[in-house]
């Protein structure tokens, strides 16, 4: 029999965020920090819409590209907290989380060989994506020094005659690095001059502290080279929903719509439904739950600095990204031997690329209660280490 599977999937590594997940999830008394996963509840006017959705029998396809409703709430959205405008008939698709926003936004624009720049520390499924889509990842290790900011320079290192995309994801995960308005205009003109594209990964941009999130479609020159992904996941605690977006401009989104419809049909309807509400209804408990991160945000930064633990100040999403070097052990091990030892979940650095090694990921997207127990246990395994 020959073999049936793809080479291609067959090198490609699995994810490092659930390695230490499914550990966990076997081991009694266990923490984990290791899951991008608000622990609030959807709030309840999304919830009752869904159920008002299902009781109306409102379970049927939608359109390909989403709910109009929907579609029309997400564009009125961005041109409020974001102020670029997109037209919801044909710049706009509704899709099966943030995740496959990415991967038909790749699909869609990449030919065989195209290169496609990938700022990290990054999200896992970028480089992956990329493969998958027939182009040719190009990363770039940004560093802790300059706040895991892409920087001008850093950027027009890695252009080559065969760039299309650059992927930027800010608010950042692993680290929570943000760029801000500066930051986006020095790479600008670079972008335009060499006709590059971007997929701008956005689903954090809710999750902003002590400034607001600037979208790069917003800048000059960039709207109509830009597509946008977000969706409800995290700021509104949807993950099981299994929905996000995507917005650029109609000659994109269009052939984005055609993969979504041969691989999907559709985005689940229930969702759909209920996203309206999201969209209409909950700005107060986005806010309420943005104000909870940051409590946890800042006392995590106050104990990582009694610890003697290095970690900048993230400024958006729900992660901190303490740096771990001085004890002389990779991430892994130093993640492994936590967990063993402490029964404590957090992930490696380097599953976000090979510059993230000597960091570790603590997600606090957890109740105050548990990130105490958890730095306690830290705590106690650092200081074992030392006493060494």
């Amino acid at each position: 029999m020959r073999n049936p599977l793809s080479d291609k999937v067959v090198n490609m590594k699995p994810s490092g965020i659930r390695k230490f997940f499914d550990i966990v999830s076997e081991m009694p008394d266990a923490i984990s920090l290791g899951v991008g996963e608000p622990d609030f509840d959807t709030p309840w006017s999304v919830r009752e819409e869904g159920i008002y959705s299902l009781e109306r029998g409102k379970t049927f396809y939608t359109s390909n590209a989403g709910l109009m409703e929907l579609r029309q709430a997400i564009c009125e959205y961005m041109n409020r907290r974001f102020q670029v405008q997109y037209d919801p008939k044909k710049e706009a698709l509704l899709t099966v989380g943030g995740s496959e926003g990415i991967d038909v936004a790749l699909r869609a624009m990449l030919n065989p060989g195209e290169e496609v720049i990938i700022p990290e520390p990054c999200y896992v499924s970028y480089v992956p994506c990329v493969e998958l889509a027939g182009g040719v990842p190009v990363t770039i290790s940004l560093k802790n020094e300059n706040q895991f900011r892409l920087t001008r320079e850093e950027l027009e290192n890695a252009i080559t005659d065969k760039t299309k995309i650059l992927i930027l994801s800010y608010p950042n995960n692993p680290t929570g690095a943000i760029m801000e308005k500066a930051d986006l205009e020095a790479i600008v003109d670079l972008i335009i001059e060499k006709d590059i594209f971007v997929i701008s990964d956005e689903i954090y941009a809710e999750l902003t502290y002590n400034s607001g999130h600037v979208s790069i479609a917003s800048l000059p020159g960039m709207r109509d080279r830009t597509i946008v992904i977000s969706g409800f996941s995290k700021a509104f605690a949807m993950t099981g929903w299994r929905l996000g977006y995507a917005v650029g401009p109609a000659l994109i989104i269009e052939q984005m719509t055609k993969i979504h419809q041969f691989a999907i049909m559709c985005a689940p309807t229930t969702s759909q439904y209920a996203a309206v509400a999201a969209m209409r209804d909950c700005d107060k408990d986005v806010e309420r739950m943005r104000e909870s991160y940051d409590q946890r945000r800042r006392y995590l930064l106050t104990e990582f600095a009694q610890m003697g633990l290095p970690c900048f100040e993230p400024k958006g999403a729900f992660y901190v990204f303490p740096c771990i070097k001085k004890f002389g052990m990779t991430s892994e091990e130093f993640a492994t031997k936590l967990l063993n030892a402490k029964k404590l979940a957090v992930v490696p650095g380097d599953a976000f690329g090979e510059c993230g090694e000597g960091f570790l990921r603590i997600s606090y997207a957890y109740s105050l209660e548990e990130l105490k127990e958890a730095i306690g246990r830290i705590k106690e395994f650092i200081q074992e280490l030392e006493e060494k």
